[in-house]
């Protein structure tokens, strides 16, 4: 999906990391939201309440998941799913754009 229809969109941004890594809020109809965002390169740890879904639309980085020992590179085109009440340690190599989905 390319766009997303009759959405409401949160002006404030999430702003984390000294700026480095910045999102907009997008709320569905059905109650689901999603976040569009921006990472420069860095090491940036997040913490998840629900399971997410990060799909890397435009760039490269590797992300290390809860409970592996090793890293997965991940590329524009690419996703990777997070499962709730983890955390997660991406390392940015190229700016990049993604796109995280809040499952529940």
């Amino acid at each position: 999906m390319s766009e997303f229809n009759n959405v409401t969109i949160v002006k404030q941004a999430n702003v984390y990391f000294d700026g480095k890594v910045n999102s907009r809020t997008i709320k569905f109809a059905d109650g689901s939201s999603k976040t569009l965002g921006f990472m420069q390169p860095g090491e940036y740890t997040f913490n998840t309440a629900e399971p997410e879904l990060m799909e890397i639309l435009a760039g490269e980085l590797q992300v290390l998941l809860p409970g592996n020992d090793a890293w997965q590179t991940v590329k524009g085109g690419e996703s990777f799913n997070v499962p709730g009440n983890a955390a997660f340690t991406m390392k940015v190599s190229v700016a990049s754009d993604y796109c995280c989905s809040f499952l529940k």
